[in-house]
């Protein structure tokens, strides 16, 4: 098994700058719109066309993945004509990785000239709406983490010291999202997401107090995504795959494998969804900004 990354002399800002180079070295695309595969949902990179697949391993700076689930490879190529970058698996905080760490790509994606990032993962529902097998549009989060890629010396290339997170997931976005859904014949759901830091599943207890603070799903991932894509000013949709009922919704003992069972399941629905999604928010990051 890998070992998280180590940290070196460069600061984080020229460590982002040189795995971005490396990867501009290995392909003539040059993509906006980048996707994030969480647990059992990387199949959606396998349809790429002019693809060039880098492992995590060979991208100077990057930490490796350890995750089940997770193939630790970055994939650049096109979706129908649109150029995108694809991680197939991410980091976890459970693995070992600092927060840094985990949302390192992202930075390395804000380099790359990332104008907007769709982040999926495998999540457990919380409101009795949503049942194993569905994709939910994540509207907000909770972070319980307990810690932030942001914490610490600010580097203002990044961005600014203090930043709006009140439409940390794209209005526009969403809307767009649902239009696909609704045109693929797809049910898509919207929820409150809470990011704890795993790796064991939550207590019943903890469940109940997630419901009672108004969080519709739980994971371990995305949230020090979204902050540090924010922090860069690139636009998120996120969308969870609810893989199991959480901790005392029923009376199964949650089990990981099953996870990616479900994950798998689902991966016909989540291709189609992604490959209606991709052109559509490629077309709405073309348009200048209304005032």
């Amino acid at each position: 098994m890998t070992s998280p990354a180590q940290p070196d002399a460069l600061d984080e800002f020229s460590r982002a700058e040189a795995a971005a180079e490396f990867i501009r070295s290995k392909t003539a695309l040059r993509p906006e719109i980048a996707l994030v595969l969480g647990s059992g949902l990387g199949d959606f990179a396998e349809g790429m066309t002019d693809a060039v697949r880098i492992p995590y391993g060979k991208i100077p700076h990057f930490p490796r993945s350890t995750a089940i689930g997770h193939a630790g490879r970055l994939v650049v190529g096109r979706i129908a004509a649109t150029p995108v970058a694809v991680m197939q698996g991410r980091v976890h905080l459970y693995e070992g990785h600092s927060i840094k760490d985990v949302a390192f790509p992202i930075r390395v994606f804000g380099r790359l000239g990332i104008r907007a990032v769709i982040l999926t993962n495998a999540a457990g529902g919380i409101s009795r709406d949503l049942h194993p097998g569905c994709l939910v549009l994540i509207r907000d989060h909770i972070n319980l983490q307990a810690a932030s890629p942001v914490a610490g010396p600010n580097d203002e290339r990044f961005g600014l010291r203090f930043f709006d997170m009140t439409t940390a997931y794209d209005a526009e976005f969403q809307r767009i999202a649902q239009e696909e859904a609704r045109r693929l014949g797809l049910w898509l759901g919207s929820g409150v997401y809470a990011a704890l830091p795993g790796p064991s599943y939550e207590t019943p207890a903890e469940i109940r107090y997630l419901k009672i603070i108004g969080a519709d799903l739980v994971g371990m991932s995305t949230v020090p995504e979204v902050i540090a894509a924010r922090h860069m000013g690139i636009r998120v949709l996120a969308i969870s795959c609810v893989t199991n009922l959480a901790a005392g919704m029923s009376q199964q003992a949650i089990n990981h494998l099953e996870v990616l069972e479900i994950g798998a399941r689902i991966q016909k629905d989540l291709v189609a969804f992604l490959a209606a999604v991709v052109p559509r928010l490629a077309g709405e990051i073309a348009l200048p900004p209304t005032s």
